[in-house]
């Protein structure tokens, strides 16, 4: 018989029950921990959380400011916004990037320069804000992107403004362009000024008032629901539009000038005598910029870099050449200033000067000389034997310090970056070097040849000086500041930067007597573009050499590129000057023949009836 324990129903009432009770208790507890936690969040912290919930839905988003446009004084457009469609990603909504380009390359066209950029911007711009994946779309590609879109996160398609250069390469120099921001630009900006803009100005106008030009960032606050994707707008705050910039520049002077020096390298300048003005700023060749603006393809900017004649180089700040004989007018004034000098003292000239105990010869571009020539005729003729003389008598010192104050070897001043200083040499200077001077080195610099270096745009403020009898003012390109709202100009007003004086104003009228001559007179060098001009031209001749010359240099036997550089400096009219001008034509041989008739050109667009040029421009603008 089997022995079966009896159940103790007491004792598994009583565990079953303080089990219970243990249950209930942390049951309870748990739900008061939950009670308090709610309380925490919803009503103690409620404000806090209500915040941070608001912000996940709300996002701020910056408005690109609409760029500054710039004009030239006549109020022709030289710098523009054009809207085009961007197609641009949101980097913090997309969950795998590569899949997403992949994606978009089988429906829009990505070259790999634009994958390239993009991968730049991904690592310089914060993943919140709308990078630019490719511009310019056109209708077709913008509508695929529209209709693909709500399968597509993070990806946006927006009108945006892009700058655009109607002109293309012309005054390119002067205005300069815009072009995406780099890491070493990046580095230096204000990131907060650039919240939503990729550009920024690179050269020229563009670089130098970039601080006008761009404006001031807007906010929207945009609602999005869970896929980053935009409901509505809650809030606005308009950008400030950057404001217009009115230039000196002459935009049918300036295409006339390109035109003149089309398949040559050099540069022209022209300026306005009572102001200081830049009427005209040619740099050649030229570039078209609108390829720069989104960045440029390398096989076409390694094309512009090794292109012999060198169009991204500015020659009118950064060209630095021998003057040739355009510095004897200002050896001439310097001359006038000495003690004891007299104007009417003549030198002889056989062809040639010699230094007391030297054998060396130094030669006369004339082969057989001028005969007795004096200070006026030596200019008209352009005598280096008289200046050979001349310079020995003054010293270097002293024409060291006399082209010093009228502004050679320094920066102008001029409103751009990145301008060259030029060289005017002393014994200082060659002390410095460790070297010794040489008499040879002050003769050779009487005629513009030897150490001494100037810009083209030294030159013309320096021929602007004599038109101004003395009177050396700052060359400005902007003009007038224009308020896109109020559409109020603030003109900028001249600037004086030095004075010449002289002991005898008399010198001022020898000195231009001279520089007519050169033009209009029987023996002067430039007398070609003097004929039926129908007002009087004050100007100067000059060649300088790029290599060692011995009398059997051949022109026509020299490869171009050795051939010497042609100049020339004038103002007109001579009596009243409103135009100064300096032209430097690279491997151009003679001033007379390749630098004079297009200072001549210039003059004559400017002093007679000339309103066909700007509408003739006006149109092709249009046009394109």
């Amino acid at each position: 018989m089997l022995d079966i324990p009896l159940r103790d129903y007491f004792r598994e009432t009583r565990v079953f029950t303080s089990r219970l009770a243990i249950a209930i208790v942390v049951v309870l507890l748990m739900t008061l921990a939950l009670v308090a936690r709610l309380v925490y969040l919803q009503i103690i912290n409620h404000r806090h959380f209500a915040t941070l919930s608001q912000e996940n839905r709300i996002h701020p988003r910056p408005i690109p400011p609409v760029r500054g446009r710039i004009f030239d004084r006549n109020g022709l457009v030289l710098a523009e916004n054009l809207p085009v469609f961007t197609l641009e990603i949101i980097p913090e909504q997309v969950a795998d990037m590569s899949v997403l380009l992949e994606r978009l390359a089988g429906i829009v066209q990505l070259r790999p320069r634009d994958i390239e950029n993009f991968k730049k911007q991904l690592r310089r711009r914060p993943h919140f804000e709308s990078l630019t994946l490719r511009t310019h779309l056109n209708d077709e590609e913008a509508a695929r992107i529209a209709v693909n879109r709500p399968h597509l996160d993070g990806v946006e398609l927006q009108a945006r403004l892009q700058r655009h250069y109607p002109l293309g390469g012309l005054g390119v120099h002067a205005i300069g362009y815009v072009g995406r921001i780099n890491e070493s630009e990046l580095r230096r900006i204000d990131q907060s000024a650039y919240r939503g803009t990729q550009h920024i100005g690179k050269l020229g106008v563009e670089q130098r008032y970039e601080d006008l030009l761009l404006g001031g960032v807007g906010i929207e606050k945009v609602e999005t629901n869970a896929h980053g994707r935009a409901l509505r707008t809650m809030a606005r705050i308009a950008p400030d539009a950057g404001q217009n910039l009115y230039l000196n520049l002459d935009a049918g002077l300036q295409a006339i000038a390109e035109k003149a020096l089309s398949g040559r390298r050099g540069a022209v300048i022209a300026l306005e005598p009572a102001t200081g003005n830049v009427l005209v700023f040619a740099s050649m060749p030229t570039y078209d910029p609108n390829p720069f603006v989104n960045g440029i393809d390398p096989d076409s900017y390694r094309l512009l870099l090794e292109d012999p004649d060198k169009p991204l180089i500015n020659r009118a700040i950064n060209g630095q050449y021998a003057p040739g004989s355009t510095i004897k007018p200002f050896l001439a004034l310097a001359a006038m200033q000495a003690v004891g000098f007299d104007p009417s003292q003549t030198v002889m000239c056989p062809g040639w000067f010699r230094l007391p105990g030297s054998r060396r010869r130094f030669r006369d571009w004339k082969k057989f000389g001028h005969k007795k020539v004096d200070l006026h005729e030596a200019i008209v003729q352009s005598c280096d034997v008289f200046f050979y003389t001349l310079a020995v008598n003054l010293g270097i010192d002293y024409m060291h310090d006399f082209l010093s104050s009228l502004g050679f070897g320094a920066r102008t001043g001029i409103d751009m970056i990145g301008e060259s200083k030029g060289l005017v040499p002393s014994r200082e200077w060659k002390r410095a070097r460790g070297e010794v001077w040489y008499r040879g080195e002050t003769v050779v610099t009487g005629i513009g040849q030897g150490p001494v270096l100037i810009t083209p745009l030294q030159l013309a403020v320096a021929v602007n000086t004599l038109a101004n009898r003395g009177t050396r003012l700052k060359p400005r390109m902007l003009r007038s500041i224009e308020d896109p709202q109020t559409k109020v100009l603030q003109q900028i007003v001249l600037e004086r930067i030095g004075e010449i004086k002289v002991t005898d104003t008399r010198h001022w009228d020898m000195l231009t007597a001279s520089m007519i001559d050169v033009v209009h007179g029987k023996k002067g060098t430039a007398r070609r573009i003097g004929w039926n001009a129908s007002y009087k031209i004050a100007g100067k001749t000059g060649t300088a050499q790029v290599i060692n010359q011995d009398e059997t240099y051949d022109e026509k036997n020299t490869p171009e590129h050795l051939r010497d550089h042609a100049l020339f400096i004038g103002f007109a009219p001579a009596e009243d000057p409103q135009i100064a001008v300096a032209v430097v034509v690279e491997n151009g041989g003679h001033g007379s023949s390749a630098a004079a008739p297009i200072a001549r050109e210039l003059m004559d667009a400017y002093l007679l009836p000339r309103e066909k040029i700007t509408a003739s421009l006006a149109q092709d603008a249009t046009n394109d």
